[in-house]
Protein backbone atom coordinates (compact mmCIF):
# COMPACT_ATOMS: atom_id res chain seq x y z
CA UNK A 1 0.00 0.00 0.00
CA UNK A 2 2.94 2.31 0.48
CA UNK A 3 4.13 1.95 -3.15
CA UNK A 4 1.22 3.81 -4.74
CA UNK A 5 1.83 7.21 -3.11
CA UNK A 6 5.48 7.08 -4.13
CA UNK A 7 4.76 6.85 -7.87
CA UNK A 8 3.73 10.52 -8.33
CA UNK A 9 6.73 11.58 -6.28
CA UNK A 10 9.08 9.58 -8.50
CA UNK A 11 7.43 11.09 -11.57
CA UNK A 12 7.87 14.60 -10.18
CA UNK A 13 11.50 13.91 -9.35
CA UNK A 14 12.09 12.57 -12.84
CA UNK A 15 10.39 15.59 -14.40
CA UNK A 16 12.40 17.96 -12.22
CA UNK A 17 15.67 16.23 -13.02
CA UNK A 18 14.86 16.30 -16.74
CA UNK A 19 14.27 20.03 -16.84
CA UNK A 20 17.13 20.78 -14.46
CA UNK A 21 19.48 19.25 -17.00
CA UNK A 22 17.80 20.58 -20.15
CA UNK A 23 17.05 24.19 -19.22
CA UNK A 24 20.70 25.27 -18.76
CA UNK A 25 21.59 23.70 -22.11
CA UNK A 26 18.78 25.51 -23.91
CA UNK A 27 19.53 28.78 -22.13
CA UNK A 28 23.20 28.62 -23.11
CA UNK A 29 22.29 27.79 -26.68
CA UNK A 30 19.74 30.64 -26.86
CA UNK A 31 22.36 33.09 -25.64
CA UNK A 32 25.05 31.78 -27.99
CA UNK A 33 22.87 31.94 -31.10
CA UNK A 34 21.88 35.52 -30.39
CA UNK A 35 25.30 36.96 -29.55
CA UNK A 36 25.34 38.91 -32.84
CA UNK A 37 22.15 40.75 -31.87
CA UNK A 38 24.13 42.69 -29.25
CA UNK A 39 26.87 43.96 -31.57
CA UNK A 40 24.75 46.63 -33.34
CA UNK A 41 22.63 49.46 -31.98
CA UNK A 42 19.81 48.19 -34.21
CA UNK A 43 19.30 45.71 -37.00
CA UNK A 44 16.40 46.80 -39.16
CA UNK A 45 13.79 49.57 -39.61
CA UNK A 46 11.20 47.66 -37.57
CA UNK A 47 13.36 48.12 -34.48
CA UNK A 48 13.82 51.79 -35.36
CA UNK A 49 10.08 52.26 -35.84
CA UNK A 50 9.28 50.62 -32.51
CA UNK A 51 11.93 52.68 -30.71
CA UNK A 52 10.50 55.95 -32.07
CA UNK A 53 6.96 54.82 -31.26
CA UNK A 54 7.97 54.01 -27.70
CA UNK A 55 9.51 57.45 -27.19
CA UNK A 56 6.42 59.16 -28.56
CA UNK A 57 4.15 57.08 -26.30
CA UNK A 58 6.31 57.99 -23.31
CA UNK A 59 5.85 61.67 -24.22
CA UNK A 60 2.07 61.30 -24.04
CA UNK A 61 1.32 60.06 -27.56
CA UNK A 62 -1.82 58.02 -28.18
CA UNK A 63 -1.51 54.77 -30.11
CA UNK A 64 -3.58 54.73 -33.33
CA UNK A 65 -4.08 58.48 -33.04
CA UNK A 66 -0.92 60.57 -32.70
CA UNK A 67 1.27 57.44 -32.92
CA UNK A 68 0.39 55.12 -35.79
CA UNK A 69 1.53 51.85 -37.32
CA UNK A 70 -0.10 48.94 -39.08
CA UNK A 71 0.71 46.65 -36.17
CA UNK A 72 -1.14 45.65 -32.98
CA UNK A 73 -0.13 47.24 -29.68
CA UNK A 74 1.72 44.61 -27.63
CA UNK A 75 5.22 45.16 -28.97
CA UNK A 76 5.08 49.00 -28.90
CA UNK A 77 3.92 48.70 -25.30
CA UNK A 78 6.76 46.30 -24.53
CA UNK A 79 9.31 48.72 -26.00
CA UNK A 80 7.72 51.57 -24.04
CA UNK A 81 7.92 49.59 -20.78
CA UNK A 82 11.55 48.62 -21.42
CA UNK A 83 12.47 52.24 -22.13
CA UNK A 84 10.67 53.40 -18.99
CA UNK A 85 12.68 50.97 -16.88
CA UNK A 86 16.06 51.13 -18.61
CA UNK A 87 16.14 54.34 -20.63
CA UNK A 88 15.48 54.87 -24.32
CA UNK A 89 19.05 55.15 -25.55
CA UNK A 90 19.70 51.43 -26.09
CA UNK A 91 17.85 48.39 -27.37
CA UNK A 92 19.88 46.02 -25.18
CA UNK A 93 16.93 45.32 -22.83
CA UNK A 94 14.82 44.34 -25.85
CA UNK A 95 17.61 42.09 -27.12
CA UNK A 96 17.65 40.33 -23.73
CA UNK A 97 13.88 39.90 -23.92
CA UNK A 98 14.29 38.46 -27.43
CA UNK A 99 16.70 35.84 -26.03
CA UNK A 100 14.10 34.97 -23.40
CA UNK A 101 11.41 34.75 -26.09
CA UNK A 102 13.50 32.27 -28.06
CA UNK A 103 14.25 30.28 -24.92
CA UNK A 104 10.56 30.11 -23.97
CA UNK A 105 9.72 28.93 -27.47
CA UNK A 106 12.37 26.21 -27.33
CA UNK A 107 11.21 25.05 -23.89
CA UNK A 108 7.58 24.88 -25.02
CA UNK A 109 8.52 22.88 -28.11
CA UNK A 110 10.64 20.56 -25.98
CA UNK A 111 7.66 19.98 -23.69
CA UNK A 112 5.39 19.21 -26.66
CA UNK A 113 7.91 16.79 -28.16
CA UNK A 114 8.54 15.07 -24.83
CA UNK A 115 4.82 14.53 -24.32
CA UNK A 116 4.42 12.88 -27.72
CA UNK A 117 7.69 11.09 -28.39
CA UNK A 118 9.68 10.84 -25.19
CA UNK A 119 12.50 12.50 -23.24
CA UNK A 120 15.11 12.38 -25.97
CA UNK A 121 12.69 13.92 -28.45
CA UNK A 122 12.13 16.84 -26.09
CA UNK A 123 15.84 17.58 -26.04
CA UNK A 124 16.05 17.24 -29.81
CA UNK A 125 13.16 19.61 -30.47
CA UNK A 126 14.49 22.36 -28.20
CA UNK A 127 18.02 22.12 -29.59
CA UNK A 128 16.99 21.90 -33.24
CA UNK A 129 14.70 24.89 -32.92
CA UNK A 130 17.40 27.13 -31.45
CA UNK A 131 19.96 25.99 -34.01
CA UNK A 132 17.73 26.90 -36.96
CA UNK A 133 16.25 30.04 -35.33
CA UNK A 134 19.04 32.26 -36.70
CA UNK A 135 19.04 30.78 -40.19
CA UNK A 136 18.17 33.92 -42.15
CA UNK A 137 19.78 37.22 -43.03
CA UNK A 138 21.00 38.57 -39.67
CA UNK A 139 18.89 41.70 -40.15
CA UNK A 140 15.86 39.40 -40.00
CA UNK A 141 16.96 36.77 -37.50
CA UNK A 142 18.80 38.87 -34.92
CA UNK A 143 16.43 41.82 -34.57
CA UNK A 144 14.08 42.19 -31.60
CA UNK A 145 11.17 42.35 -34.01
CA UNK A 146 7.58 41.23 -34.22
CA UNK A 147 8.04 37.61 -35.30
CA UNK A 148 10.49 36.76 -32.50
CA UNK A 149 7.89 37.82 -29.95
CA UNK A 150 5.07 36.03 -31.79
CA UNK A 151 6.73 32.64 -31.45
CA UNK A 152 6.38 32.01 -27.67
CA UNK A 153 2.67 32.77 -27.94
CA UNK A 154 2.09 30.51 -30.94
CA UNK A 155 3.98 27.66 -29.29
CA UNK A 156 2.03 28.24 -26.06
CA UNK A 157 -1.28 28.19 -27.97
CA UNK A 158 -0.52 24.76 -29.46
CA UNK A 159 0.85 23.49 -26.12
CA UNK A 160 -2.38 24.47 -24.34
CA UNK A 161 -4.60 23.04 -27.08
CA UNK A 162 -2.64 19.79 -27.00
CA UNK A 163 -3.64 19.48 -23.33
CA UNK A 164 -7.23 20.54 -23.83
CA UNK A 165 -6.80 23.89 -22.07
CA UNK A 166 -9.00 25.83 -24.45
CA UNK A 167 -9.29 29.03 -22.46
CA UNK A 168 -5.53 29.35 -22.12
CA UNK A 169 -5.11 28.47 -25.80
CA UNK A 170 -7.50 31.27 -26.79
CA UNK A 171 -5.58 33.77 -24.67
CA UNK A 172 -2.28 32.70 -26.27
CA UNK A 173 -3.76 33.04 -29.77
CA UNK A 174 -4.97 36.53 -28.84
CA UNK A 175 -1.51 37.47 -27.55
CA UNK A 176 0.07 36.25 -30.79
CA UNK A 177 -2.44 38.25 -32.82
CA UNK A 178 -1.88 41.34 -30.67
CA UNK A 179 1.85 41.06 -31.31
CA UNK A 180 1.35 40.86 -35.07
CA UNK A 181 -1.76 40.03 -37.06
CA UNK A 182 -0.24 36.98 -38.73
CA UNK A 183 0.29 35.43 -35.29
CA UNK A 184 -3.43 34.70 -35.35
CA UNK A 185 -2.75 32.00 -37.96
CA UNK A 186 -2.00 29.61 -35.09
CA UNK A 187 -5.75 29.50 -34.49
CA UNK A 188 -6.00 26.91 -37.29
CA UNK A 189 -3.95 24.14 -35.61
CA UNK A 190 -5.69 24.97 -32.34
CA UNK A 191 -9.09 24.44 -34.01
CA UNK A 192 -7.76 21.26 -35.61
CA UNK A 193 -6.88 19.89 -32.17
CA UNK A 194 -10.22 21.04 -30.80
CA UNK A 195 -12.02 19.09 -33.50
CA UNK A 196 -9.85 15.97 -33.25
CA UNK A 197 -10.45 15.80 -29.51
CA UNK A 198 -14.21 16.05 -30.00
CA UNK A 199 -14.31 19.04 -27.67
CA UNK A 200 -16.00 21.55 -29.96
CA UNK A 201 -19.18 21.93 -27.91
CA UNK A 202 -17.41 22.45 -24.59
CA UNK A 203 -14.16 23.99 -25.77
CA UNK A 204 -15.15 26.39 -28.52
CA UNK A 205 -17.02 28.86 -26.26
CA UNK A 206 -14.05 29.00 -23.89
CA UNK A 207 -11.60 29.39 -26.78
CA UNK A 208 -13.67 32.15 -28.37
CA UNK A 209 -14.20 34.10 -25.15
CA UNK A 210 -10.54 33.83 -24.16
CA UNK A 211 -9.49 35.11 -27.59
CA UNK A 212 -12.02 37.92 -27.77
CA UNK A 213 -11.46 39.38 -24.30
CA UNK A 214 -7.78 40.46 -24.75
CA UNK A 215 -8.44 41.76 -28.28
CA UNK A 216 -11.42 43.84 -27.12
CA UNK A 217 -9.42 45.01 -24.14
CA UNK A 218 -6.58 46.20 -26.35
CA UNK A 219 -9.04 48.04 -28.58
CA UNK A 220 -10.61 49.79 -25.59
CA UNK A 221 -7.22 50.71 -24.12
CA UNK A 222 -6.26 52.46 -27.35
CA UNK A 223 -9.07 53.66 -29.59
CA UNK A 224 -11.55 51.08 -30.92
CA UNK A 225 -12.03 52.74 -34.31
CA UNK A 226 -8.31 53.46 -34.69
CA UNK A 227 -7.39 49.94 -33.56
CA UNK A 228 -9.72 48.40 -36.15
CA UNK A 229 -8.47 50.70 -38.91
CA UNK A 230 -4.75 50.37 -38.30
CA UNK A 231 -4.67 46.65 -37.57
CA UNK A 232 -7.29 45.38 -40.04
CA UNK A 233 -9.17 47.59 -42.47
CA UNK A 234 -6.54 50.23 -43.28
CA UNK A 235 -3.90 47.88 -44.69
CA UNK A 236 -5.60 46.73 -47.89
CA UNK A 237 -3.07 48.45 -50.17
CA UNK A 238 -0.10 47.09 -48.20
CA UNK A 239 -1.52 43.57 -48.28
CA UNK A 240 -2.40 43.77 -51.97
CA UNK A 241 -0.68 41.85 -54.72
CA UNK A 242 0.63 44.82 -56.69
CA UNK A 243 4.33 45.38 -57.22
CA UNK A 244 7.26 44.01 -59.13
CA UNK A 245 6.63 40.28 -59.57
CA UNK A 246 10.30 39.66 -60.35
CA UNK A 247 11.45 41.46 -57.19
CA UNK A 248 8.90 39.65 -55.03
CA UNK A 249 9.79 36.26 -56.49
CA UNK A 250 13.49 36.96 -56.04
CA UNK A 251 13.05 37.79 -52.38
CA UNK A 252 10.85 34.73 -51.81
CA UNK A 253 13.38 32.41 -53.43
CA UNK A 254 16.35 33.99 -51.65
CA UNK A 255 14.81 33.72 -48.19
CA UNK A 256 13.51 30.22 -48.87
CA UNK A 257 17.01 29.20 -49.90
CA UNK A 258 18.49 30.71 -46.74
CA UNK A 259 15.99 28.88 -44.56
CA UNK A 260 16.64 25.64 -46.44
CA UNK A 261 20.37 26.03 -45.85
CA UNK A 262 19.81 26.65 -42.14
CA UNK A 263 17.45 23.66 -41.99
CA UNK A 264 19.74 21.30 -43.91
CA UNK A 265 19.79 18.89 -41.00
CA UNK A 266 15.99 18.78 -40.94
CA UNK A 267 15.37 18.18 -44.63
CA UNK A 268 15.99 14.42 -44.69
CA UNK A 269 13.73 13.71 -41.67
CA UNK A 270 11.05 15.97 -43.15
CA UNK A 271 11.23 14.15 -46.47
CA UNK A 272 10.75 10.80 -44.68
CA UNK A 273 7.78 12.24 -42.78
CA UNK A 274 6.20 13.38 -46.04
CA UNK A 275 6.55 9.89 -47.53
CA UNK A 276 5.01 8.21 -44.49
CA UNK A 277 1.22 8.35 -44.81
CA UNK A 278 0.61 7.10 -41.26
CA UNK A 279 2.92 9.78 -39.89
CA UNK A 280 1.10 12.49 -41.82
CA UNK A 281 -2.19 11.36 -40.34
CA UNK A 282 -0.87 11.05 -36.78
CA UNK A 283 0.82 14.44 -36.90
CA UNK A 284 -1.90 16.31 -38.77
CA UNK A 285 -1.88 19.08 -36.18
CA UNK A 286 1.78 19.77 -36.97
CA UNK A 287 1.19 19.86 -40.72
CA UNK A 288 -1.74 22.21 -40.13
CA UNK A 289 0.52 24.42 -38.01
CA UNK A 290 3.12 24.47 -40.78
CA UNK A 291 0.51 25.19 -43.47
CA UNK A 292 -1.07 28.05 -41.50
CA UNK A 293 2.38 29.52 -40.87
CA UNK A 294 3.15 29.31 -44.59
CA UNK A 295 -0.05 31.24 -45.33
CA UNK A 296 1.10 33.88 -42.82
CA UNK A 297 4.49 34.12 -44.55
CA UNK A 298 2.87 34.56 -47.97
CA UNK A 299 0.21 37.07 -46.89
CA UNK A 300 0.59 40.22 -48.96
CA UNK A 301 3.33 38.65 -51.12
CA UNK A 302 6.16 40.58 -49.45
CA UNK A 303 8.20 37.55 -48.29
CA UNK A 304 10.47 39.50 -45.97
CA UNK A 305 12.97 37.25 -44.25
CA UNK A 306 11.66 37.77 -40.74
CA UNK A 307 8.24 36.51 -41.87
CA UNK A 308 9.81 33.06 -42.28
CA UNK A 309 10.49 32.76 -38.55
CA UNK A 310 6.91 31.58 -38.05
CA UNK A 311 7.74 28.40 -39.95
CA UNK A 312 10.46 27.28 -37.56
CA UNK A 313 8.51 25.82 -34.59
CA UNK A 314 6.42 23.37 -36.64
CA UNK A 315 9.43 22.51 -38.80
CA UNK A 316 11.50 21.64 -35.72
CA UNK A 317 8.70 19.50 -34.29
CA UNK A 318 8.05 17.68 -37.57
CA UNK A 319 11.73 16.83 -37.92
CA UNK A 320 11.80 15.68 -34.29
CA UNK A 321 8.78 13.47 -34.88
CA UNK A 322 10.45 11.89 -37.90
CA UNK A 323 13.57 11.20 -35.87
CA UNK A 324 11.89 9.83 -32.75
CA UNK A 325 8.28 8.80 -33.35
CA UNK A 326 9.30 5.62 -35.14
CA UNK A 327 12.32 3.40 -34.64
CA UNK A 328 15.22 4.52 -36.74
CA UNK A 329 18.94 4.73 -36.87
CA UNK A 330 20.49 6.70 -33.99
CA UNK A 331 23.02 8.02 -36.46
CA UNK A 332 20.25 9.99 -38.21
CA UNK A 333 19.57 11.92 -35.03
CA UNK A 334 23.24 12.79 -34.60
CA UNK A 335 23.54 13.81 -38.24
CA UNK A 336 20.55 16.13 -37.98
CA UNK A 337 21.90 17.88 -34.90
CA UNK A 338 25.46 18.20 -36.17
CA UNK A 339 24.39 19.47 -39.58
CA UNK A 340 22.09 22.03 -37.95
CA UNK A 341 24.89 23.04 -35.61
CA UNK A 342 27.30 23.67 -38.47
CA UNK A 343 24.71 25.72 -40.35
CA UNK A 344 23.99 27.68 -37.18
CA UNK A 345 27.67 28.49 -36.73
CA UNK A 346 27.82 29.89 -40.26
CA UNK A 347 24.80 32.13 -39.69
CA UNK A 348 26.10 33.34 -36.32
CA UNK A 349 29.43 34.14 -37.98
CA UNK A 350 27.57 36.03 -40.69
CA UNK A 351 25.79 38.03 -38.01
CA UNK A 352 29.07 38.95 -36.34
CA UNK A 353 30.84 39.91 -39.57
CA UNK A 354 28.01 41.24 -41.75
CA UNK A 355 28.57 44.68 -43.28
CA UNK A 356 26.14 47.41 -42.20
CA UNK A 357 25.90 50.04 -44.94
CA UNK A 358 22.33 51.17 -44.15
CA UNK A 359 23.05 51.47 -40.43
CA UNK A 360 26.21 53.46 -41.12
CA UNK A 361 24.20 55.74 -43.41
CA UNK A 362 21.50 56.23 -40.78
CA UNK A 363 24.13 57.03 -38.14
CA UNK A 364 25.84 59.64 -40.34
CA UNK A 365 22.50 61.13 -41.29
CA UNK A 366 21.36 61.25 -37.66
CA UNK A 367 24.59 62.99 -36.66
CA UNK A 368 23.98 65.64 -39.33
CA UNK A 369 20.38 66.11 -38.18
CA UNK A 370 21.44 66.47 -34.56
CA UNK A 371 24.14 68.96 -35.53
CA UNK A 372 21.75 71.20 -37.48
CA UNK A 373 18.82 71.18 -35.05
CA UNK A 374 18.16 71.80 -31.37
CA UNK A 375 16.81 69.04 -29.07
CA UNK A 376 13.34 70.61 -29.03
CA UNK A 377 13.09 70.96 -32.82
CA UNK A 378 10.81 68.77 -34.88
CA UNK A 379 12.16 67.25 -38.06
CA UNK A 380 10.81 65.31 -41.02
CA UNK A 381 12.83 62.39 -42.36
CA UNK A 382 11.33 61.44 -45.71
CA UNK A 383 12.40 57.84 -46.17
CA UNK A 384 11.89 54.32 -44.88
CA UNK A 385 14.43 54.40 -42.05
CA UNK A 386 12.67 55.81 -38.96
CA UNK A 387 15.68 54.90 -36.83
CA UNK A 388 17.17 58.24 -37.91
CA UNK A 389 14.78 59.98 -35.50
CA UNK A 390 15.81 57.68 -32.66
CA UNK A 391 19.54 57.95 -33.35
CA UNK A 392 19.35 61.74 -33.64
CA UNK A 393 17.15 62.14 -30.57
CA UNK A 394 14.67 64.35 -32.45
CA UNK A 395 10.87 64.36 -32.46
CA UNK A 396 9.11 63.63 -35.78
CA UNK A 397 7.03 66.46 -37.21
CA UNK A 398 4.28 63.98 -38.13
CA UNK A 399 2.73 60.77 -36.89
CA UNK A 400 3.74 59.08 -40.18
CA UNK A 401 7.24 57.86 -39.44
CA UNK A 402 8.01 56.55 -42.93
CA UNK A 403 7.16 57.47 -46.48
CA UNK A 404 5.54 54.05 -46.83
CA UNK A 405 2.34 55.04 -45.05
CA UNK A 406 1.99 58.11 -47.30
CA UNK A 407 2.93 56.52 -50.63
CA UNK A 408 2.32 52.74 -50.31
CA UNK A 409 6.03 52.15 -50.91
CA UNK A 410 7.41 48.99 -49.39
CA UNK A 411 9.75 46.26 -50.47
CA UNK A 412 8.72 44.74 -53.77
CA UNK A 413 6.66 47.68 -54.98
CA UNK A 414 7.46 49.29 -58.29
CA UNK A 415 6.59 52.85 -59.26
CA UNK A 416 3.18 52.02 -60.73
CA UNK A 417 1.30 52.07 -57.41
CA UNK A 418 3.46 54.41 -55.34
CA UNK A 419 2.35 57.96 -54.74
CA UNK A 420 -0.09 60.18 -52.88
CA UNK A 421 -3.10 58.41 -54.39
CA UNK A 422 -2.04 55.09 -52.80
CA UNK A 423 -1.46 56.35 -49.27
CA UNK A 424 -3.29 55.12 -46.18
CA UNK A 425 -6.80 56.62 -46.60
CA UNK A 426 -6.98 60.10 -45.11
CA UNK A 427 -3.26 60.33 -44.43
CA UNK A 428 -2.32 63.34 -46.59
CA UNK A 429 -4.82 65.83 -45.07
CA UNK A 430 -3.56 64.87 -41.61
CA UNK A 431 0.05 65.15 -42.82
CA UNK A 432 -0.52 68.65 -44.23
CA UNK A 433 -2.25 69.75 -41.05
CA UNK A 434 0.56 68.46 -38.84
CA UNK A 435 3.27 70.18 -40.89
CA UNK A 436 1.30 73.43 -40.73
CA UNK A 437 1.01 73.10 -36.94
CA UNK A 438 4.55 71.89 -36.31
CA UNK A 439 6.63 73.16 -39.22
CA UNK A 440 9.79 71.04 -39.21
CA UNK A 441 13.04 72.86 -38.64
CA UNK A 442 14.69 70.42 -41.04
CA UNK A 443 13.37 68.17 -43.79
CA UNK A 444 15.56 65.27 -44.85
CA UNK A 445 14.93 63.78 -48.28
CA UNK A 446 16.33 60.29 -47.85
CA UNK A 447 14.58 58.83 -50.89
CA UNK A 448 17.86 58.42 -52.82
CA UNK A 449 16.21 57.65 -56.15
CA UNK A 450 13.35 55.55 -54.83
CA UNK A 451 9.83 55.87 -56.32
CA UNK A 452 8.63 58.01 -53.40
CA UNK A 453 11.01 60.91 -54.15
CA UNK A 454 9.53 64.39 -53.48
CA UNK A 455 9.70 65.18 -57.20
CA UNK A 456 6.83 62.72 -57.67
CA UNK A 457 4.71 64.06 -54.81
CA UNK A 458 3.03 67.45 -55.39
CA UNK A 459 2.40 68.21 -51.70
CA UNK A 460 5.93 67.59 -50.54
CA UNK A 461 7.46 69.17 -53.63
CA UNK A 462 5.42 72.33 -53.04
CA UNK A 463 6.35 72.47 -49.37
CA UNK A 464 10.08 72.27 -50.13
CA UNK A 465 9.84 74.86 -52.91
CA UNK A 466 7.93 77.40 -50.85
CA UNK A 467 9.63 77.28 -47.48
CA UNK A 468 12.95 75.40 -47.46
CA UNK A 469 16.43 75.67 -48.92
CA UNK A 470 19.03 72.98 -49.41
CA UNK A 471 21.51 72.99 -46.54
CA UNK A 472 23.63 69.86 -46.95
CA UNK A 473 23.95 66.41 -48.48
CA UNK A 474 24.85 63.20 -46.66
CA UNK A 475 25.41 60.00 -48.66
CA UNK A 476 22.85 61.03 -51.25
CA UNK A 477 20.30 62.30 -48.73
CA UNK A 478 19.43 66.00 -49.03
CA UNK A 479 18.88 68.16 -45.95
CA UNK A 480 16.56 71.18 -46.32
CA UNK A 481 16.59 73.90 -43.67
CA UNK A 482 13.57 76.08 -43.04
CA UNK A 483 13.91 79.43 -44.71
CA UNK A 484 13.56 82.61 -42.61
CA UNK A 485 9.92 83.37 -41.87
CA UNK A 486 6.99 80.92 -41.93
CA UNK A 487 7.02 78.40 -44.73
CA UNK A 488 4.44 78.80 -47.45
CA UNK A 489 1.34 76.69 -47.37
CA UNK A 490 1.65 73.37 -49.03
CA UNK A 491 -0.46 73.03 -52.14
Amino acid sequence: MSAAPLAPARTAITRTAYWTRLLPLLAALACATRIPSFVRPLWNPDEGYLAVEARLLAQGGQLYDTVVDRKPPLLPWLYEAAFALCGSGSLTPLRILAVLAQLLTAVTLASLARRHWGDRAGRTAGVLYLLVSVGLNPEDAQAAGFEVFILPWTAAAVWCADRGRWGAAGTAVAAAFLTKQTGGAVLLPVLWLLHRRGAVRAGLPRLTAAFAAPVLGAALLTDPAGFLFWTVTGSAAYAGLSGSARHILGRALANTALLAAASAGLLSPLARALRDGRARAAEGWLWMWLASSAVAVAAGCHFFGHYYLQLLPPLALLATAALHARPGRPRRHLTAVLTSGCACALFVGWGLLAPRPELAHAERLAAAVAHRTAPGDRVLVWGIHPETYWLAGRTPATRYLTAGLLTNYSGGRDGSRVGEAYAVPGAWPVFRRELATHAPALIVDDSRGKPYAPARLPTLRGLLASGYTEAARVDGAVLYARAPGPPGAAP
